[in-house]
């Protein structure tokens, strides 16, 4: 690496997707900070994951506080039911319960702000528009437009520096996703997918989330590491 490494602020939720596109961040020889949220989430035992992903690797490590149960709205800030399936086919195409309103909003304002202060030019954060649920703000056209937005919020912008905002798994499969991960040293042990965990942290098996990531796992031939109920 460079004695001047390129910085950027990695988005790292403690789940597959994030800890992928850290890895991937990483192999492009980026100097990592990565950014975690504790925002009230029913399965905060996403962020013991995240602890142990950015030990691998990143430069520094922040779990910002919110609170978005002040607004709940969400199967995942509010007292409403995880929707449990049996099968992957069983999932609507609609916009389901577990989407938390504004989120990714959320979470790339931090992550500009973070940015700025490092002088890093590069958000990375782990969206998927293919193996996903339907969340508004996981596809291109938002990713696009929080960019050219960016561009014109930060007096880097002002001055010429363009911010660039990564989705390295915004057009890969979920099964296409775990593969990069395999090959780069991810250790999917310490991710974590599941919207509606265990008590100890084991993952339902039943959620939209766990069901997309075991259908991945499958897909590839390859045991999902993760314990479930």
């Amino acid at each position: 690496m460079s004695d001047n490494p390129k910085k950027a602020v990695v988005l790292l939720s403690g789940g597959l997707d994030s800890a992928t596109a850290m890895a991937m961040a990483l192999k492009d020889r980026f100097e990592v900070y990565a950014m975690s949220f504790n925002y009230g989430q029913r399965h905060s035992v996403e962020l013991d994951c995240a602890a142990e992903q950015a030990e691998t690797g990143a430069k520094e490590f922040k779990v910002v506080e919110i609170d978005l149960r002040a607004f709940g709205g969400s199967a995942l800030t509010a007292d409403i039911d995880v929707p449990k399936h049996d099968e992957v086919d069983e999932l609507s195409d609609e916009i389901p319960v577990t989407y938390v309103p504004a989120r990714n909003t959320v979470f790339l304002s931090y992550a500009l702000a973070w940015a700025e202060v490092l002088g890093a030019d590069d958000i990375f954060i782990g969206v998927n528009a293919l193996d996903y649920s339907g969340y508004p703000d996981c596809r291109p056209e938002f990713i696009a437009a929080y960019e050219a937005m960016a561009n014109l919020a930060t007096v880097a912008g002002v001055q010429g520096r363009k911010l660039t905002i990564h989705t390295p798994l915004i057009d890969l499969t979920k099964a296409q996703i775990i593969q990069r991960g395999l090959e780069l040293g991810v250790d999917y042990a310490k991710t974590t997918s599941c919207y509606d965990p265990a008590p100890d942290g084991r993952a339902c098996g039943r959620c939209d989330s766990c069901l997309l990531r075991l259908r991945g796992f499958s897909e590839v031939g390859k045991a999902d590491p993760r314990e479930y109920v």
